[in-house]
């Protein structure tokens, strides 16, 4: 037992025997976090900081999984929650929050003309392919990115056990960036395809033109365009990234942006497409739940009024700029390189010298772990996120870097971990 995460590993032991994999997300397990040499269970978090249950104390850059954009804890966020809370979280009727919230999502995301609300990406997404299954009368969908973990995309991926074989079927992939690998499949599908959905950006930048283009040969296959902005939205511009970048798409997918940490999705988009919610059934007993739309409203309110996503683009900014040139300085180019948007950048680790990326990544999680920086590969940056953090985790990577790239000269990176390394999940971008 780890004498840093003794408390951490303890829980484990204790969680394992009533829920698999002792987490309830897969992104919260050990096939994230490497058992011997991690955090497993958290304490509390305020702001940008997050504690664990030995008492460590972290800088986090994973934030709930993107899904905290103002900061933990945010005191405007909490007091409209409580507040709330003593009025009622859900009831027999619906509620004016419902219509307050689909309002300000109008106001700010361009294809939002009408709006309805799920808990989780999964039930956003889920729902788009459905209403433009609906309104095409088709079946195919064409995918880029992650999308959840319902068997319409889940089937595509190698997480696919459990998922009926024509599930599977129906959905297919396209390279993100390629004109051509879409335009193909297009091609090879055609008069199929019901919907393109994808990340307007996950790891790298579209290409110039690459959006427009896709937005291009979906109207002219007659499909369906939706944008799933649940990281996006609400992060890389007020508008999302269909704002940031100039394209509208049909249907827009929102979630991790939206509620700061309190469950909360939507679908929205031109109301024609829209109205199809009227028959199809998408439909949830806490599709209206008062807290998390209470805590959106303050989120979006706050966005508007407050310089929320220039402060996080200028923090994230001065962190990938700084780390891009770490990496650099200090020799690590051969396996390390950023990528990314200043508010969700990315760290990606290759193989190098016969030594594998997940053992790479491993140590470097077990190194910035007992630093107390947590992240597992990409920097999710909040409003909480404070000029000295940035330093501070600055200053962390000139640690780090040069025993990584020292371990992988003298090929002891197998010796220096305290714990197996990780395997992958499954890859999507």
């Amino acid at each position: 037992m780890s004498e840093r995460y003794a408390k951490s590993e303890a829980l484990y032991g204790r969680a394992k025997k009533t829920i698999p994999l002792a987490a309830q997300t897969f992104s919260k397990s050990i096939t994230q976090f490497p058992y011997g040499a991690a955090p497993l269970f958290a304490s509390h978090a305020k702001g940008a900081h997050l504690w664990d249950v030995d008492g460590n104390e972290y800088i986090d850059f994973i934030n709930g999984l993107a899904s905290i954009t103002l900061g933990y804890a945010d005191p405007d966020v909490n007091a409209a929650v409580v507040a709330q809370l003593q009025q009622g979280t859900i009831f027999s009727l619906s509620h004016e929050l419902e219509s307050r919230v689909a309002e300000r999502i109008v106001a700010m995301v361009p294809s939002a003309e009408m709006v309805r609300f799920g808990k989780n990406g999964s039930d956003a997404t889920s729902g788009a392919i459905r209403v433009a299954r609906a309104a095409t009368g088709r079946d195919v969908v064409l995918v880029a990115g992650y999308h959840g973990w319902q068997d319409w995309y889940i089937g595509s991926t190698t997480r696919n056990k459990g998922v009926p074989k024509a599930t599977q079927a129906l959905t297919h992939k396209f390279v993100y960036n390629d004109v051509d690998s879409l335009a193909s499949k297009l091609a090879e599908l055609e008069g199929t395809v019901a919907a393109i959905i994808l990340e307007p950006m996950n790891v790298e930048y579209p290409k110039p033109g690459y959006l427009q283009a896709v937005r291009d040969l979906a109207t002219k296959a007659g499909a369906v365009l939706i944008f799933d902005e649940t990281i996006t939205g609400f992060r890389y511009a007020r508008g999302g990234a269909q704002e940031e970048f100039g394209v509208t798409p049909d249907l827009t997918t929102l979630g991790k942006g939206l509620a700061n940490g309190f469950p909360l999705a939507a679908v929205c988009g031109r109301a024609d497409l829209m109205k199809e919610m009227e028959e199809i059934f998408f439909s949830f007993t806490m599709g209206g739940e008062t807290i998390s739309l209470a805590a959106a409203d303050v989120v979006l309110s706050k966005i508007d009024r407050e310089p929320v996503l220039a402060t996080m683009r200028q923090r994230g900014a001065t962190l990938l700029e700084g780390l891009t040139e770490r990496v650099a300085r200090h020799g690590a180019s051969k396996f390390m390189r950023t990528s990314g948007h200043p508010c969700w950048s990315f760290l990606n680790i290759s193989d190098c010298d016969g030594i594998s990326s997940f053992e790479i990544k491993t140590l470097w999680m077990q190194e910035m772990f007992a630093r107390g920086i947590l992240a597992f590969g990409s920097h999710n940056i909040s409003y909480a996120h404070s000029e000295a953090d940035i330093a501070r985790t600055l200053a962390v990577y000139d640690e780090v870097l040069p025993l990584l790239v020292k371990a992988i000269a003298n090929r002891s990176v197998r010796q220096l971990l305290k714990c197996e390394p990780l395997v992958p999940l499954f890859k999507v971008r």
